[in-house]
Order: C-alpha cells, then sequence, then structure tokens
C-alpha cells in the first residue's frame, strides 16, 4: 500500500519536528540496529558478480570505528572533510562516522580534476581530505596549495604522507562512548555540498542535521518506501542526489539499499541486476530510462519493481509509457535542488500527467511567481519559488556560505527562487520549463528547451538532445537543436529534414529547430544536467 493515500488530506494535515538534538547517524542507523536489525545495504562490484550484504548493526559499527579512528588522530567537532570516494562501503562509514563526531563532510563526485579539488578546499579551509586510492594523485598534486590541509586519508592501498583506511579502523572499538561527544544539535552544520550551476564557480551550499531528518518527506512520499524494499538510485557519491536516494530518505524509511560500484554505465548489467538482486524501487536520470527505453526491455525479469522515479530533468511520455508497458510501474518524475529536499513529485495516489513534475511535496509552500513575488494565474511561466517561513521549511537552506551576495540574489520577496521556471495547471500540476536563462524566445513566442527535447525524443533516431535559442536578426532567436543519434542513424540533410517535418506534425511549429548539429555528446554539469549556456556560446 503506498505511504500516501489521499494527496490534499495527507498536505493539510502533515507536519514534521526535528527534536532540538538530532543526529542522523546516532537516531535512525544506531536505533535501527538495536531496535530491528535487517539488511540495510547489498554491495556489489563492477561485475555484478561479488555481492555482499550488510545489517543495519554492520553500518553502525562500521561508523563508530572510523569515529574512534577519527578521535584517535585528534580530529575535533566542526572541522570540515573533503571526501570523494566511489560506491564502495567505506564511503558510509566515513559519511556516518564524521556525522557521529560532528565533522563537516563535503562530498565530491569522483569525476573532479586536480584543480576542482583545490578550488573546493581552499574555499572551504577543509583540513582533511579522506578519498579512494584512484584519487589521491589529484590530492598529491594541489596539497601543498592547500594551507588548510593537515590530515590525508586513503582508501585502498597504504600511501606515503596518507593514513589509510585499514589503519584508521585497525585496533578500534566497534562501540562508541557517545557520552563523551558533545550534543549533536539539529541546527549544527553536518554536510556541504558544491552546486553544479551552469555559470561561474561552484557555490557552497551548508546542511545541518535537520536538512537528513527532512528526507522523511523525500523517501516516504516521492520515493513511497518502506522497510520491505530495496532501493536502487543511480548517482554518483559526490552529488546531493546521493543523499537523496542512497543514504537519508531510504534509510528513514528502514529500506536496504543497493550500492553498485561500476564505472560507466552498462544497460544490460542493470536490468539483470534489477532482477538478481530483486529491486523493488528504481531512480534513475532521464538518460538512463531513454536508453532502457532503446532496449528490448521483454527480454528482462523486471516485475519485482513496484514504483520507479526520475529526477534531474523531466521525461518525455514516450520513454514513461515504454518502461511501464515492461515493468507495470510509471515513472514519478520528481524535482528538487542541492538547496532542498524533494518539493514537487508525482505519487502512486495520483494521476501522472506525463511531462508533468507533480504537486507539491507535504510540508513544503512551493508556487509560481513572478519577479516581485506575487503568485502568477495558471499556464503562466513564472519562478519555481519556495515560501521563506520562520523557521525555514523542511530541508531548505539558509544560504550559501560566507556568499551575501548569491544568498541575496535567490532569497528575496519573502521566497527562495530556485532559478527554474515552470507553470501550474488549474489541476495543481507543475510543469518545468526550464533555467531562468534557457528560455528561447523566436518572433515574440516564448519557447521551453524541454518542449523541444521531449518532443525530439519520439524521434526513434533521437538518443539525446538539447535545445538553444540562436541569434538571428530576424528573428531575435531561432531554435538549434543538439541531436546524439541512436544506433543505425546516420546524420545528413536528409534526416535532418525527417527530424524538421517531424517536429512540425508533433509540436507547434514555431517549435521545430530551425537548425540541427549533429554530436557525440552534449556538455553536462558533475550532476548530468545539460550546461546550455556552454552550447549557446559554441554556437
Amino acid at each position: 500500500m503506498a505511504n500516501m493515500q489521499n494527496y490534499d488530506e495527507t498536505k493539510a494535515n502533515f507536519a514534521l519536528k526535528t527534536a532540538d538534538n538530532y543526529n542522523f547517524a546516532f537516531d535512525v542507523i544506531d536505533k535501527q540496529a538495536r531496535e530491528a536489525d535487517k539488511l540495510a545495504c547489498i554491495t556489489v562490484d563492477g561485475s555484478g558478480e561479488n555481492i555482499k550484504h550488510y545489517q543495519f548493526s554492520d553500518i553502525a559499527k562500521l561508523s563508530n570505528q572510523v569515529a574512534n579512528g577519527l578521535i584517535s588522530l585528534g580530529v575535533k567537532k566542526s572541522e570540515l572533510a573533503f571526501v570523494m570516494i566511489p560506491r564502495v562501503i567505506e564511503w558510509y562509514g566515513i559519511m556516518l562516522g564524521c556525522c557521529k563526531l560532528g565533522v563537516v563532510t563535503m562530498p565530491g563526485t569522483n569525476l573532479l580534476t586536480a584543480k576542482d579539488i583545490e578550488y573546493r578546499i581552499n574555499r572551504s579551509k577543509a583540513t582533511i581530505a579522506i578519498v579512494s586510492a584512484e584519487n589521491a594523485n589529484r590530492v598529491d598534486e594541489i596539497k601543498n596549495n592547500c594551507p588548510s590541509l593537515e590530515k590525508l586519508i586513503v582508501i585502498g592501498d597504504e600511501r606515503e604522507g596518507w593514513i589509510s583506511y585499514q589503519q584508521l579502523i585497525d585496533k578500534t572499538a566497534e562501540t562508541l562512548d557517545k557520552s563523551q561527544l558533545a550534543d549533536s544539535k539539529a541546527s549544527d552544520l553536518m554536510i556541504v555540498y558544491f552546486t553544479s550551476g551552469t555559470t561561474g564557480m561552484p557555490k557552497m551550499v551548508p546542511r545541518d542535521n535537520a536538512y537528513a531528518h527532512a528526507h522523511i518527506i523525500t523517501g516516504r512520499y516521492w520515493l513511497d518506501l518502506n522497510q520491505n524494499d530495496i532501493h536502487w538510485t543511480l548517482s554518483d557519491t559526490g552529488w546531493a542526489k546521493a543523499a537523496w536516494g542512497m543514504l537519508f530518505a531510504p534509510w528513514q524509511m528502514g529500506a536496504a539499499l543497493v550500492l553498485f560500484d561500476g564505472t560507466g554505465f552498462d544497460a544490460e548489467l542493470h536490468l539483470k541486476l534489477i532482477e538478481k538482486l530483486q529491486v523493488t524501487t528504481f531512480c534513475a536520470p532521464p538518460t538512463v530510462y531513454r536508453v532502457f527505453a532503446q532496449m528490448d526491455l521483454a527480454a528482462f525479469k523486471l516485475s519485482s519493481i513496484r514504483h520507479a522515479v526520475g529526477a534531474g530533468e523531466p521525461l518525455n511520455p514516450e520513454v514513461i509509457k515504454v518502461w511501464k508497458e515492461a515493468t507495470g510501474s510509471a515513472i514519478y518524475d520528481g524535482y528538487g535542488q542541492t538547496e532542498s529536499i524533494n518539493i514537487v513529485a508525482n505519487y502512486p495516489c495520483l494521476t501522472v500527467k506525463p511531462g508533468s513534475m507533480g504537486k507539491p511535496v507535504p510540508g513544503v509552500d512551493v508556487q509560481i511567481i513572478d519577479e516581485d513575488g506575487q503568485l502568477v494565474a495558471n499556464d503562466t511561466v513564472g519562478h519555481i519559488a519556495v515560501r521563506i517561513t520562520e523557521p525555514l521549511q523542511p530541508g531548505m537552506f539558509a544560504g550559501y556560505w560566507q556568499d551575501d551576495a548569491a544568498t541575496e540574489k535567490c532569497c528575496k520577496n519573502g521566497w527562495y527562487y530556485t532559478g527554474d521556471t515552470g507553470t501550474v495547471d488549474a489541476d495543481g500540476y507543475f510543469w518545468f520549463v526550464g533555467r531562468s536563462d534557457d528560455i528561447i524566445t523566436s518572433s515574440g513566442y516564448r519557447i521551453s528547451p524541454f518542449e523541444v527535447e521531449s518532443s525530439l525524443l519520439e524521434h526513434p533516431a533521437v538518443l539525446e538532445s538539447a535545445a538553444i535559442g540562436k541569434p538571428d536578426e530576424a528573428r531575435g532567436e531561432i531554435v538549434k537543436a543538439f541531436i546524439i543519434l541512436a544506433d543505425g542513424y546516420q546524420a545528413g540533410d536528409d534526416l535532418t529534414k525527417e527530424i524538421q517535418n517531424f517536429m512540425k506534425q508533433h509540436t507547434a511549429p514555431y517549435k521545430y529547430p530551425r537548425e540541427i548539429q549533429y554530436v557525440e555528446s552534449l556538455p553536462k554539469t558533475i550532476s548530468g544536467k545539460i550546461r546550455r549556456i556552454e552550447l549557446r556560446q559554441n554556437c
């Protein structure tokens, strides 16, 4: 049975109260280990063959060992630690051990370069770097340029000048004397993410302990999880998406997690693992579902899937249809940011309108507003915004780290402006339009890049696409599309004309791409969002 039976009733009656003293690692992981120890995590290596199972008690003991090891090194509460670890069990030990001690983790995707790492460490004045062996070289390249950096911990082989993870936990107790630690307040800083903005250097988004608790909303309503579920979110550990689907939300609900340590994306292997591990709830970015939709899904046994969600960018209806035919589950789109929890979603108790983000989650007031903070009429493009309240609504950030200018730019008129635009219809469903600076204006028409991209993806030749506005003397801008072709198709004038004619028949004529460029890849942020600004600069 779904966690929400009646949307309006749940939203009207929902309230979330976080205790003044709150720590996710103690209050969720350790409590689960004591009261109803069960399966917490299934780890799988890149081959898909080496599988290990961990109970909540295993995770609790591992995090205790890490915390004790850090204490032995003299690490103190509120120190900042840069963390760059792939999808291995040690990541949980580090993240939760630091959480217990009050050490502030700064997860970084494993795609970061040495220059990226240097910026993050110096921007935050981090004193600790904890990385995997394959990433240690990048830290060694820049450590002399980072005066705040004091302690280096490596996961994997021993390394000169580094403390190995095994040394850190060897001979340390599997229990932790909580009474010797300072109280962990809900308002204490817990984790810092660097945003993957489309312009400028990444901004720091500080999240307190209450943020972890607020992900009850994400886990209960959008992910629709319960303690019997085996949940798999496809994400790098350095993205805020990992906090949503690989850490806080599923474990708040007592679900078990899949942690797959594979490089690249092998679609066939992923589908086989869904069957092998009996995954019941699944979360993936739109790109993954699009690849799946190109495959013969009938060749895989996917009946264990009862609930699937997508996030990052909206999905087009055709992909949702193909997935539902294969699994019986719709794909429930959701929306949120590094600065929030999940704030808009589709739910099993509501009819899914293909292409819609859904409706605001219980506990969070989300609206479509204009530049002055006033609500706009239905079906009118405006800013997706969250009302600023005192105290803040669940999971909302208080502002960027030591960046008042950036905070003031998005927090104004009593609202947090997400930087995204959208509409809301008469039924209360939200529709994503695009980034505020991505709207295409052609001959007086305002065109959503997503609308163009969604229609393009219905053509069998199009595997992935991005649309931008290209300056044009006559029209102001024309729609230009960048297309990655599906297997079996060749770029050429004939195909371009075919796609353009297809678009004229499947969407408003003014939205068709007057120019098409075929590419091998699209520029994206480290969280997988298309960098349309880069496409505009190079068109």
